[in-house]
């Protein structure tokens, strides 16, 4: 066992501390890894306010490389010493899902057997079965997707991010959206992960990718990631401008990286004829929104919501590292701050106001 310094929510809607944990050595299936960087997302204050759950003490973070530093017994899919970006969809590969070769959909994904503790013995819930704001993590194995990419140090913070917000947006528009080149594409919402749904619509060789939010400061950054067009809906009518910029028509893909009802109707509506509307945005508990069957039925196309982006980690992370080293896809402009574990509070602060994609903790 090691006890090392971490960042836990002790109770709901009270500041997280920074405090000593207690991780155990691996046993068989998990891993001990040593933290490199950790982005701060929403989900994680999402478990501060009591979004989550109430199984305090929660231990937070969850966008992580690292380095494992130990594995237990029968683990064969990373060693020690390998570089990892931490995932929390470690496939079971017994599940109805996985046994219908959809592994991305995995119903019963894995986490470590073991509970870190604090110093007196409480058991910590991780975020997300991570729980990377801390100097090291207990994992289950397959929460560790291996790196072979010849990386400096100064990328992992970017890297990390795969972990969670990024992927998620990369994959509602190229898993769940199957963009194909040359369509168009609208993304409703430009913060971390509308933003990365743009730049996988660039990736995915979208020609028309509209970006869609009332903040100009976050539709000029949207032009930084790929948007050739964009409409600050408060001042124009969302669904009729983007209809204009795609002939009248609608898009063929219209992504809701918001999650409430008034953008998700923004997005039916915004759609071509039998185009597509992906809900990656996550709604608050209980929302609602009236849908008129006849006009789901003349509309034609699909509505889907997108579970971390239908994403395989095993499968898609590496291809997104290799694109980020090709020049292909930016992560480097992801990442806001860098930051310490004593300024999460602060990041959580700083998210609200939607000037940063990322603020990133650093272990040095």
């Amino acid at each position: 066992m090691q006890t090392v310094k971490a960042v836990v929510s002790l109770a709901k809607n009270e500041p997280a501390t920074v405090t000593n944990i207690n991780v155990p050595d691996p046993i068989k299936g998990e891993a001990l890894v040593k933290v490199l960087s950790c982005g701060v997302c929403q989900t994680d204050h999402h478990y501060v306010q009591g979004g989550v759950g109430d199984n305090y003490p929660y231990l937070l973070g969850h966008e992580s490389t690292g380095i494992v530093e130990a594995v237990g017994e029968g683990v064969t899919n990373v060693a020690p010493g390998d570089l990892v970006i931490l995932n929390w969809r470690a496939v079971c590969g017994e599940c109805r899902a996985c046994a219908k070769g959809q592994p991305q959909y995995c119903f019963a994904t894995h986490n470590a057997t073991q509970k870190m503790t604090l110093e007196d013995g409480t058991e910590l819930e991780p975020a997300l079965g991570i729980g990377s704001f801390a100097e090291k993590t207990l994992v289950a194995a397959g929460q560790c997707t291996k790196i072979n990419a010849e990386l400096t140090e100064d990328q992992y913070a970017a890297v990390g991010l795969l972990g969670c917000g990024v992927t998620a947006g990369l994959g509602a528009v190229l898993n769940t959206g199957a963009v194909a080149r040359g369509e168009s594409v609208a993304v409703i919402g430009c913060g971390g992960v509308g933003t990365a749904a743009i730049a996988g619509a660039k990736l995915g060789g979208a020609t028309t990718i509209i970006a869609v939010d009332i903040d100009e400061a976050k539709l000029a950054r949207a032009r930084e990631h790929g948007a050739t067009h964009t409409v600050n809906s408060q001042d124009k009518d969302a669904v009729e401008a983007i209809r204009e910029l795609t002939g009248g028509f609608g898009a063929d893909l219209v992504i809701d990286a918001v999650g409430v009802p008034a953008t998700f109707e923004q997005a039916f509506y915004a759609r071509d004829l039998a185009g597509r509307v992906v809900l990656v945005g996550v709604p608050a508990p209980g929302a609602t929104w009236t849908i008129p069957l006849d006009e789901v039925f003349g509309r034609g196309g699909s509505i889907k919501s997108a579970w971390y982006g239908d994403t395989l980690p095993s499968r898609d992370f590496p291809m997104f590292v290799d694109h980020y080293i090709a020049g292909n896809l930016d992560l480097d402009g992801f990442v806001s701050e860098r930051i310490s574990l004593e300024q999460v509070n602060e990041a959580f602060e700083t998210m609200k106001t939607g000037r940063v994609l990322r603020s990133v903790v650093e272990f040095k």
